[in-house]
């Protein structure tokens, strides 16, 4: 669902209620498209998320925090430079568009009292932050647009700010029954509720007319013919009424395990079982957003590494497909030798210069009594003798490559598999410290000597490993990435402790932590549920878990980072319940 302008309505009045008189404690920009102001106030602090991307636009009060770059971006230091130390005075929205105005009572580089205007432009791909003065004078803006961007609007340091370009629709805000009933019968009949009710009235998004339309007809494609106009009204009028009363009920939708819709207001369309009501409108959109956010600054911070993996894959595979094919080939080494002893049975037919010849193979026999003729070709530069053993070093040849390949086969399979145990790395990384130990690993495994400067020889930080907490009290380590997981089974192990990985996949070393007690079933239950969680067979009903004592996990010499071998283990299976794993996590 986009962020309309109904749910900006419900956050502003949420942040209005919230932070008006808060002073700015910080500034900082986790990424490019995202600003973060920490206001504090009445002995709390409240954490304002700013989102100005073109796929997650939003603003709202945030609980999740987020990991800021070494060197802050020029337009976090102009607003720290700004807005540090100001107080917010007035939250609002810009009429019924998608666009909410933060005032500031702030004082100049003077020390003059004056006022400052961030305007939050949630819009889509349009989407913007800017920096007013008291006279709504531009100072600067995330995203600078000049007559190169666009002919009907720009945003320029300078200028006197300008709201959007108005949309050719009618503001739910102002409407009255008359002009309802009259855009009604205007509208082609043969399109749905939900086309009218978008197409007429701006700020309402598909899932909000979708809404409406279900509520007034009982379905969401009902076409305009089919509806009743003053049912139709009474409904829209609700939800209406709801906005300027302020009288919000945030929910969130989930469809299969996953957030899927959010709006300010319950949503009877998807049915009592897949909806859930929030007390606040910003823990709702922390639940909805938190990790498509998380995975979206993953993939960018973490693009040159895939990349470098997804090459390096390629090149391993397609080196495994001709190994294979050449040992494939390899398996006709025995008919070599068996041409080498038919020349030298047949010696004394041969002479120096044929090309080809036909020969009687006498060591076998068809069914009818006969013996096969084969056809053997000839260097007509060589004498028989020279011949034969021409085809006894071919048959040697492809004995040694056979088991030479079978070998490099056999170690290329094993990089490929440390491959996949990257990938599965990268999509459990949550901070930026995640990606630098990938990277670090990655270095001194000689896959990436490009990405860092500094000598192999530095010692590398102590990695930071997620911890849980089950239900009995113990303490589960669990390990993100491969570097991790070596901490987690071979520094913070003790032999009596418990270890868990995912069957037969690539996925985090886990460790019970027992300190030689003997945890309950449902302590074992919830570990192996986190082993299965945090591997590639995640997202699975039921997912195998091996376990065993953690003295019994060892790792071959010369192997790759993460990479264990073990024999003497217990398999479980369980289904990971995500919500219940991030209650147990305490880090």
């Amino acid at each position: 669902m986009a962020f309309d302008a109904g749910m900006l309505a419900a956050s502003v009045a949420e942040i209005d209620r919230r932070t008006t008189s808060y002073r700015v404690d910080r500034i900082s920009q986790p990424s490019r498209d995202e600003v973060v102001l920490t206001l504090h106030g009445r002995g709390e602090n409240c954490r304002l998320l700013i989102n100005a991307g073109p796929n997650s636009p939003r603003i709202g009060i945030s609980h999740t925090a987020a990991d800021n770059p070494d060197k802050p971006p020029v337009f976090c230091l102009l607003l720290r430079k700004h807005l540090l130390g100001a107080r917010l005075s007035e939250v609002k929205q810009q009429g019924f568009e998608r666009a909410a105005e933060l005032t500031f009572a702030a004082r100049d580089e003077m020390g003059f009292s004056c006022t400052r205007i961030l305007i939050a432009e949630v819009m889509g791909k349009y989407s913007n932050l800017i920096l007013c003065d008291g006279d709504r004078k531009i100072i600067s803006a995330l995203k600078i647009v000049d007559f190169t961007t666009s002919s009907k609007r720009q945003v320029l340091p300078g200028m006197t700010y300008e709201i959007p370009p108005a949309q050719d629709k009618l503001n739910p805000l102002e409407s009255d029954r008359e002009t309802f009933m009259k855009a009604f019968f205007a509208f082609p009949p043969e399109r749905t509720a939900e086309k009218f009710i978008c197409a007429t009235y701006l700020g309402i998004s598909a899932t909000t007319a979708r809404e409406i339309a279900f509520r007034a007809t009982r379905h969401t494609d009902t076409p305009l013919s089919y509806c009743d106009p003053e049912t139709l009204f009474t409904e829209f009028s609700k939800v209406v009424g709801m906005i300027k009363s302020r009288e919000f009920m945030p929910t969130l939708v989930t469809l299969e395990g996953r957030p899927a819709e959010y709006s300010f207001m319950s949503l009877l369309q998807y049915g009592d079982a897949a909806t859930k009501s929030f007390d606040s409108v910003g823990e709702l959109l922390d639940t909805f957003f938190s990790e498509r956010d998380r995975e979206q600054r993953t993939r960018q911070r973490a693009s040159d590494l895939l990349r470098l993996m997804t090459n390096a894959e390629a090149r391993i595979s397609k080196k495994l497909a001709a190994q294979r094919s050449e040992l494939d080939e390899c398996a006709k080494g025995a008919s070599y030798r068996e041409i080498g002893d038919l020349i030298t049975a047949n010696m004394y037919r041969l002479r120096r210069g044929d090309r080809e010849v036909t020969l009687t193979d006498y060591s076998r026999q068809n069914e009818d009594g006969s013996f096969p003729e084969v056809r053997v070709e000839l260097d007509s530069r060589l004498t028989p003798a020279a011949n034969a053993q021409r085809y006894y070093k071919k048959y040697a040849k492809s004995k040694t490559a056979q088991t030479e390949l079978t070998k490099q086969i056999k170690l290329g399979e094993a990089e490929l598999e440390y491959i996949y145990s990257v990938f599965d790395a990268l999509t459990h990384a949550e901070t930026v410290a995640d990606l630098s130990e990938i990277r670090d690993e990655l270095y001194r495994s000689g896959y990436a000597l490009k990405m860092r400067s500094h000598a192999v020889s530095k010692k590398p930080p102590k990695p930071t490993v997620a911890k849980f907490l089950t239900s009995g009290g113990y303490t589960v380590y669990c390990g993100k990435n491969n570097l991790q997981n070596e901490y987690v089974t071979f520094r913070l192990a003790e032999k009596t402790d418990w270890w868990f990985h995912a069957k037969g996949t690539q996925g985090s070393h886990v460790l019970l932590a027992s300190h030689g007690e003997e945890p309950d079933v449902k302590d074992f239950t919830e570990a192996a549920m986190i082993a299965a969680y945090y591997s590639r067979a995640g997202e699975g009903a039921s997912v195998e878990v091996d376990y065993m004592k953690a003295g019994n996990v060892k790792k071959s010499a010369n192997a790759k980072p993460g990479l264990v071998i073990y024999h003497s283990n217990w398999s479980c299976t369980v289904t990971p319940d995500a919500e219940k794993i991030q209650k147990m996590r305490v880090n």
